[in-house]
């Protein structure tokens, strides 16, 4: 599995880019290795709270899935939207 990883508008710190390599670690075994996953981290507003817009796409093993959230954190992101992500594959393996 490929990973991407996009930050618009801020520049990632080594402990999130950490987190997010810890997270997806389990789709290594879960994906075929042709399948990418591209992370895109975006600071919307940032004067705000719930600022911060997490997306996530896999692709490239006959489906895609996509999830999308905009959270206080980008941890909370990630983990919502591979949550998401992960009942989407349950989806998918059930068809």
């Amino acid at each position: 599995m490929t990973l991407n990883t996009q930050c618009i508008n801020f520049d990632i710190a080594e402990h999130l880019r950490q987190y997010i390599t810890k997270k997806t670690r389990r789709y290594e075994k879960l994906l075929p290795a042709s399948a990418e996953m591209e992370i895109r981290m975006t600071v919307v507003k940032p004067e705000t709270n719930l600022n911060k817009e997490t997306r996530i796409r896999v692709s490239g093993f006959g489906a895609e899935l996509f999830a999308q959230k905009t959270c206080d954190t980008f941890e909370q992101g990630i983990d919502e939207c591979l949550e998401a992500i992960d009942r989407q594959l349950e989806k998918q393996k059930d068809k």
